[in-house]
This record gives C-alpha cells, sequence and structure tokens, in this order.
C-alpha cells in the first residue's frame, strides 16, 4: 500500500477553497487504495520523518510553514519523489503577484524563494494549477520549468448544486471581505444600488464604514454556500488580484446566477465559460480522479530525464554599454550548454576580444551576421535589462525586473533559464576568461574614468591614492588604464613614478592587463565589469548609480558607496547633472578605499604568509590608563591592565605580533574581528 504524505500549512477545518479540496483528494485517495496522512507543518524534526517514510509528497501551499525554505531545501535535495500542488503564487512574498495589477507594487518576491520555486516546479513529477490563466502566469516566470502541469477546475461538488425555481435579489458574499477579494468593488457597487440588500458571510477587513444596505454574518458551511447560491439571482465576484481558481465563481456559475464579474477570475479561462455547464459539470466533478490517475501513472513511469537541445542559436547584446555586455557572460554559456552550437553577435570592435577570450562559442560580428539569420533554428536578442526599447525583434523579456529584487546578471539568468528545463537558474562558473596572477612582477590595475564622466571619483583622489599605495606597497606595479576621454591621474601628481605603466590600447590590452593583476580599483563603468569576467578581485567605487543591479560582480569584491548617509535623493539624469558636490562622491575619502582594499586583500590571498597591518579610518588615542579606539561610528574603550598589556596594544596597532601570551592572541582576534586590524598577505610588503 503505497503512503502518500500530503503537506499543507493551514488546518482542514478552515473551509477556504484549497483546503476544501484538500479534504475531497485525501478522501478519495483513501477510497482508491492509499495510505493519505497529512502533515501541518508544525514540527521540522516530525515533518521530515514521515517525509522520509512516504512514498509521495503532495506539497501544498507552505508560505505560513515557519521553515518553509528549510523545508522546501530538503525535499529537493534528498531526491524524494514529490508533486506540487500550487493553490497561490507561494513563489511571492505576498503570495498574489499584485505587481501584475498595481504598478507600485515592486520588489515584491522573496529573492530566495523565487529561485528555489523555480527548482521545486522543475523537479516535481507534475504541477498542479487552478486555471488556465494561473498556469500561464507561473509559466510567464519560470518558462519551461513548469512545463508538466495538470491544470484543475474547481473541485466543486456538482451533485450538491440545487438550484431554486425562485431567485431572491439579495447579493451574497462568502468570506472575507477584503481588498484582495474585491472588497472595495463590492462596498461600491452596493453604494450605486442602496434599494438592494447585500450580505457578508465573514469579517469585514476593509479599511472603511459599510453602507447600511450591507450586513454582516457569521461564515457558512459550503453546503449552505450552495443552497444560498442556488437562491441567489446575481452574484457579484470582481477580485482586485488575478485570482488562480475561484471556486465560489464557479459555484455561482453553475448554480444559475447572473454574474457582475472581471477578468480577474481564473475559473473564467476555462473553455467552458462562459457557455458550456455541461462541460463545467463534467471536468470540475472529474478534477479529483483526474489527479489521483496522474499519481497512479507517476508509480509506473519514470521522468524523463532527456533534455531536447535549443539547436543552432544566435545570441545578440546590441544594446546597453561595455558593462552590459560582461553581465550577460554566465547567462551566454548557460545557453551553451544547451544549444548544438551557439554563435555570439557582438559589435565589430568587441569581436577580437571575445574570440580570444570566450571558449567554445563562435562571436561573430552583429552587423554581418543579420543577413544569415535564416541559418538558425532560434535567434535571441538579449536587448538590455532594464528593456528600454520594446520594439526590438527577438528581445529576451526580463519578467523578474519589477519583481525580484538581484544584481543584472541574475536577471540575465532568470530570462535566458526560461527557455530550456536544462538550464541552472544559478550563477556560477568563475572565472569567465582565463585568467593567471603575475606573481613574478606583481602590479594592480586602477581605471579612474567611467562612460559617464559624472560617475567618476574625483581624479585628484586616484592621484594621491596611487602615491599612497606606492608607500605601502613598494615592489607592486601600477597600471592605469585610460580611454580616450578617461582622466589621467598623472597629470595631478609632482613624483616621477617609475613604477607606473599606462594602458591606452584597445579592449584586448584592457584584457590582458587584468588577466594578471592582484586587484583592481575603479569606477563604476564598463572596465570595472572586465575586472569581473577575470575575476580579478576589485574596489569598486560608487556614487549616484547605486551597486545594486549593477555591482561589481567579481567573486572577490568589495564595494564602497559614498551615497548612504550622505544624500537621500533618488539620482537620475537630471538630478545627477544638477548635483553641484556630487557628495556621493567627495564625501569617499582615500582611506575608505584603503580600508576596503585591506579587507579584499585578505579575503583574496588566505594562502600566504599574513602580517598586520592597521585599519588607515582608526582612530586612536591613547594614554597612561586607557586607549580609546575610534573606528566610523564605533568606540571602543581597552583599560590598560599592566604596563605590559600597554606595550601589546601599542605593537599590535603598529603591526607588531610576538606571540608570547594569552591575551595578545585575544586582542589580536578582536580587532580582526572589529577590522581595526587586517591581516594582509606579507609580500606586498617587501
Amino acid at each position: 500500500m503505497k503512503k502518500i504524505l500530503f503537506l499543507h500549512d493551514t488546518p482542514l477545518s478552515l473551509k477556504r477553497g484549497a483546503e476544501l479540496t484538500i479534504t475531497q483528494l485525501i478522501k478519495l485517495g483513501n477510497e482508491l487504495g492509499y495510505l493519505v496522512d497529512i502533515d501541518l507543518l508544525q514540527n521540522f524534526d516530525n515533518t521530515k520523518a514521515k517525509i522520509l517514510n512516504a512514498d509521495l509528497i503532495i506539497l501544498n501551499s507552505t508560505s505560513r510553514c515557519r521553515f518553509e525554505l528549510e523545508l522546501v531545501n530538503f525535499i529537493i535535495e534528498c531526491e524524494l519523489k514529490y508533486v506540487k500542488v500550487e493553490y497561490d503564487y507561494n513563489f511571492c512574498i505576498r503570495r498574489n503577484i499584485l505587481c501584475t495589477v498595481d504598478w507600485n507594487v515592486r520588489n515584491c518576491c522573496h529573492t530566495d524563494k523565487f529561485h528555489l520555486f523555480r527548482n521545486l516546479f522543475l523537479n516535481s513529477i507534475f504541477n498542479v494549477f487552478q486555471s488556465p490563466n494561473h498556469y500561464n502566469s507561473h509559466y510567464n516566470l519560470f518558462g519551461e520549468a513548469v512545463a508538466n502541469p495538470l491544470i484543475m477546475p474547481p473541485t466543486v461538488e456538482v451533485d450538491n448544486i440545487n438550484i431554486s425555481e425562485i431567485k431572491n435579489d439579495i447579493i451574497p458574499f462568502f468570506g472575507e471581505l477584503n481588498k484582495l477579494k474585491g472588497g472595495y468593488e463590492f462596498v461600491e457597487f452596493a453604494n450605486e444600488n442602496p434599494n438592494k440588500k447585500f450580505v457578508v458571510y465573514g469579517e469585514n477587513k476593509l479599511n472603511c464604514e459599510l453602507p447600511n444596505n450591507i450586513s454582516i454574518e457569521e461564515p457558512i458551511t459550503n453546503d449552505k454556500v450552495l443552497k444560498i447560491l442556488g437562491e441567489t439571482k446575481t452574484f457579484f465576484i470582481k477580485p482586485f488580484w488575478p485570482e488562480p481558481s475561484g471556486r465560489l465563481a464557479a459555484e455561482a456559475f453553475l448554480s444559475g446566477c447572473e454574474l457582475i464579474t472581471n477578468e480577474n477570475v481564473g475559473t473564467w479561462s476555462f473553455d467552458f465559460y462562459p457557455n458550456n455547464k455541461v462541460k463545467a459539470k463534467t471536468e470540475m466533478k472529474e478534477a479529483p480522479n483526474s489527479f489521483w490517475n496522474k499519481i497512479s501513472s507517476s508509480f509506473s513511469e519514470e521522468k524523463s530525464t532527456i533534455k531536447k537541445s535549443l539547436g543552432n542559436i544566435l545570441v545578440y547584446k546590441s544594446y546597453g554599454g561595455l558593462g552590459d555586455v560582461f553581465f550577460t557572460l554566465p547567462s551566454i554559456y548557460k545557453l551553451k550548454e544547451v544549444s548544438d552550437s551557439l554563435s555570439f553577435a557582438v559589435s565589430p570592435r568587441l569581436v577580437s576580444f571575445f574570440e580570444k577570450h570566450l571558449i567554445g562559442i563562435n562571436v561573430v560580428d552583429e552587423t554581418v551576421i543579420k543577413s544569415q539569420e535564416d541559418k538558425f533554428d532560434k535567434v535571441i536578442e538579449l536587448g538590455n535589462y532594464p528593456v528600454f526599447d520594446r520594439t526590438v525583434i527577438n528581445q529576451i523579456d526580463y519578467i523578474t525586473g519589477k519583481k525580484v529584487k538581484q544584481h543584472s546578471i541574475q536577471h540575465y539568468i532568470d530570462a535566458i533559464a526560461r527557455l530550456h528545463n536544462g538550464i541552472s537558474n544559478k550563477n556560477e562558473g568563475f572565472p569567465y576568461f582565463e585568467r593567471k596572477t603575475n606573481f613574478e612582477n606583481p602590479y594592480y590595475v586602477i581605471h579612474p574614468g567611467a562612460g559617464f564622466l559624472l560617475k567618476i571619483w574625483p581624479t585628484k583622489n586616484y592621484a594621491e591614492l596611487i602615491g599612497e599605495l606606492y608607500k605601502l606597497f613598494p615592489s607592486l606595479g601600477c597600471k592605469i588604464i585610460l580611454g580616450k576621454d578617461d582622466p589621467n591621474p598623472l597629470e595631478l601628481v609632482t613624483e616621477n613614478y617609475s613604477h607606473v605603466e599606462l594602458v591606452t590600447g584597445d579592449l584586448n590590452e584592457v584584457g590582458d592587463a587584468m588577466a594578471g593583476a592582484l586587484f583592481h580599483i575603479g569606477n563604476d563603468a564598463g572596465i570595472t565589469h572586465v575586472a569581473g569576467g577575470f575575476n580579478t578581485p576589485t574596489v569598486g567605487i560608487y556614487g549616484p548609480t547605486g551597486p545594486g543591479s549593477w555591482g561589481s560582480f567579481s567573486e572577490k569584491n568589495e564595494i564602497v558607496w559614498g551615497k548612504p548617509g550622505n544624500c537621500n535623493l533618488k539620482c537620475n539624469y537630471d538630478v545627477i547633472m544638477n548635483c553641484a558636490d556630487k557628495v556621493c562622491l567627495t564625501s569617499i575619502k582615500i582611506n575608505d578605499i584603503k580600508s576596503a582594499l585591506f579587507t579584499l586583500l585578505n579575503k583574496t590571498y588566505v594562502d600566504f604568509e599574513m602580517t598586520l597591518i592597521k585599519n588607515p579610518k582608526v582612530i586612536i588615542d591613547f594614554t597612561s590608563n586607557d586607549c580609546l579606539i575610534t573606528l566610523n561610528e564605533n568606540e571602543f574603550l581597552i583599560e590598560f591592565k599592566t604596563e605590559e598589556y600597554s606595550k601589546i596594544i601599542s605593537n599590535l596597532l603598529n603591526g607588531i605580533k610576538n606571540n608570547s601570551s594569552l591575551e595578545e592572541k585575544q586582542l589580536l582576534d578582536f580587532f580582526i574581528q572589529q577590522k581595526i586590524i587586517f591581516l594582509i598577505p606579507k609580500f606586498l610588503l617587501q
């Protein structure tokens, strides 16, 4: 006897549509000879034990479960056999994709949950959706990951439908009177019809006063709902959100009610609406059997692992700056994995560079390949995230752009992952280009420019920084990347630095310099993202344009952003152009960059012999009795227990370590934890 375990986050005593359906499915499953149980997700250990003892998991709603993400990860990672039954839009933190009906709703999805649910749908035996519209909403987001659907109409108990010969004019509303269910529209309709009587069987959750013709009654059972609907002439249902199903709507439809409704009812997307009630009754009555028939088949059929290739693919990236091209690299490599061949069309000036560095990808001139598109099975235009020009042919849709707060690289990945269920939605694969750090003649790279000059950190600061780094690391070379219009910091220095070299050639020369550098320091500019392509450790300097979606993407990177705490304006082009002081950039000090660099070196070169260096942002006030250490807004007062204790502190803050006592070790651990002291590779100082 097969053991089937339903997982659901709400007691079945709450008779909503989902709970009514689950109750019916469990009852029928037991009648068919399965051993069906339900777990309400109260204790993770108990739930895991039940899961491991089951032959099949039926995963229903989990958004109210306090260990939801751990549960979903457990089911996927254990490679358990499961079916996903979706009743809402549970990948979204709101569960209701309000962003599709209210433009003011943005970043509404939990980023980790969104990507986890893509994999949840991908790895299930099949996925159950409540209507064609409900399925399409998920397909628009996840594409081929939800390509094995079972679309079930509401499991209405059609045999209990009883249409009265006499219909009354009372207009009922069942459940909570709230915004999502169209509560405000219901109240507005009642105000427009003062001579009609309206009854709400549930609680009023609206922030408004109800008119006198609306009365509130206690919630009732589904049997009583069907009886009332059978006697009701007119039924009002205008949900504010795209309701996945609409069991009440279906019951009203079959009960012969005149419907005042809108397109947000999922049930209306079935082909039996509005003219074929016979077909509607048949499909609704058979829905539970269809579910269990598919379950039965799953025990005898293995899920296919064969993933069809996309064929010969041509990919354009014909819009956006240099950095935007580099942000697509993870997606390009992922498309390559599911294609027979992949041709990447770029502007003529980038062809030789990408030919040199992209492995297994045919790089072509976008101006030449246009006439040969008929040779390819599929043409994809990556355009740009966010989409600026929707007239571009074959442009991919970045549907996560408004919903998920994440780096633009992930938006590109999510977009192309919709095309094929063999594409992983994880950002992985550092480095994207071959990199070989030059330790024999070590150097770093600086790029003081940007395509948009108002994004650059003051050039005099770069000049001072070069001098500061030379004092710290006298054996370290410096390569300054200078484009045609980039400011040259060497024009602002008086010393003749023999360790500095200018890189003024094309992108190939820039790439050669970046491939061997110990680290890169630069503005929010394309060259910083070239560093990401080579996985060069990077300190990115950001001002008016924050690092959120366009931050440095090297595996090891530090971001210095001068806007937080200094400016609360939301920058657009006009604001940037008319900003007098550029405080978001001018507020960034040399010591801020040095501190970020020490953090970067500390976490990048962990396999080298390390030495101590004080955080340049630290302010120290020594007295005979104590030491006050100030770092940013934090203060640490350390009282001297003994004269030796004072000496240990002084030595550590000056980079001297004796390894002679437990006190020294404890102090050093504290200083490192608080970033008062950094450990950096010793060879840099030699």
